[in-house]
């Protein structure tokens, strides 16, 4: 094998891959404009939710709860009355509806426990699930309260101090754009490195390489380091250019061994984007493989949900896949800023993993070339 080989067919990548502007158009949406809607689109937690109040009451204590509504879980409440309620609702202008009937802190100081009603919109479900609990919540701490200066309220037998590390409002997007990083690095390289072994085969530039002097090792090389030079670069603007500065997430690790463990990931996941190359005939086939082999590894791999959720014969088995590696390296070294000290044994599964991953696609690699020739 001849490095200058490598080299020179690694440029010829990067001149193949600027004269596709569909791919280049991907590339740059898919870890720009797609990370932030990811994040900001589909929030599960409550953000700027409409709701309505009617108060009956029109006592101390319902206008401490109308008050206690404000951003941002909720817009400002807009104070309507009983014959409204149903209109807005069905016009779709409230989420949620809060109904304090008349009489409502007579009974509660007598210790009735009255009723309040909460109407709910449940076709904006994300809103509507998590929502319905926070106002439950808001509700019963301001007549707790109001209630403790006026008689005592037994305390529980035991209280719970909650921490929260790492994260500390419990922001979904600071967990999802970085999520949804790690699964485009996965997505893109296997993409950029099959397409270009397809592509070599559809314009018949693969049997001009077949009278050259250069080996299957060569060329397998060279679309390895071209375009998992490209992925690293994209991932590593995508990272402090919309992550940490347009959406404002603390990078609490090290960029720089993030860069290391993306490196050592795309040695497997490239490595698997020829295998599947070698494969498939055509694009279309190639992208049915990808749905077959993507989907699996993106939600299995920890980075939708924990690992410890799944069966435990699912977590033996995805300990063979590389992005689950990934996924507690990168959480490991963004999240907790965990250094190399204790990462090492996911370093070394990715280097075997990719390790066996590339003796796989070069045997493949070597015996589809013999077949062309």
């Amino acid at each position: 094998m001849r490095a200058a080989h490598v080299w020179h067919l690694g440029v010829k990548e990067f001149y193949s891959l600027w004269r596709d502007p569909v791919m280049l158009i991907l590339i740059v949406y898919v870890f720009s404009f797609s990370i932030y809607s990811r994040a900001k689109a589909i929030p599960d937690t409550l953000n700027k939710a409409p709701i309505a109040i009617v108060d009956e009451d029109r006592s101390p204590l319902s206008t401490r709860i109308v008050s206690a509504f404000y951003p941002p879980y909720f817009l400002p409440p807009r104070l309507i009355d009983q014959a409204e309620m149903d209109a807005r609702m069905d016009a779709g202008l409230d989420t949620f509806a809060l109904d304090i009937p008349p009489e409502f802190q007579r009974d509660v100081l007598a210790g009735r426990s009255p009723t309040i009603q909460l109407n709910v919109d449940a076709t904006r479900m994300s809103q509507a699930f998590t929502g319905s609990g926070y106002v439950q919540t808001i509700v019963d701490d301001e007549v707790r309260a109001f209630v403790q200066r006026y008689r005592d309220v037994p305390r529980p037998p035991a209280d719970l101090a909650l921490r929260v590390n790492f994260n500390q409002n419990l922001r979904k997007n600071w967990f999802s754009s970085i999520m949804s990083v790690i699964d485009h690095v996965t997505m893109l390289s296997i993409v950029l490195t099959g397409a270009a072994l397809i592509r070599e085969r559809e314009h018949g530039t693969i049997e001009h390489l077949l009278v050259m002097p250069v080996t299957p090792l060569e060329i397998m090389l060279s679309k390895v380091w071209s375009m998992g030079l490209v992925v690293v670069a994209a991932a590593t603007a995508s990272l402090l250019g919309v992550v940490h500065t347009w959406l404002g997430v603390p990078l609490h690790g090290s960029v720089a061994l993030f860069v290391a463990a993306t490196t050592v990931h795309l040695f497997a996941t490239t490595s698997l984007g020829i295998f599947l190359a070698t494969i498939a005939r055509s694009m279309p086939q190639f992208g049915l493989l990808l749905m077959l082999v993507l989907l699996p590894l993106q939600m299995l791999s920890g980075a939708t949900t924990p690992r410890e959720s799944m069966p435990e014969v699912v977590q033996v088995l995805m300990l063979a896949a590389p992005n689950t590696h990934f996924v507690m390296l990168a959480q490991g070294i963004l999240y907790r800023g965990a250094g190399f000290s204790l990462l090492w044994p996911q370093f070394l599964a990715l280097a075997a993993i990719g390790s066996v991953l590339f003796g796989l696609a070069l045997a493949r690699f070597r015996s589809t070339i013999a077949t062309m020739a």
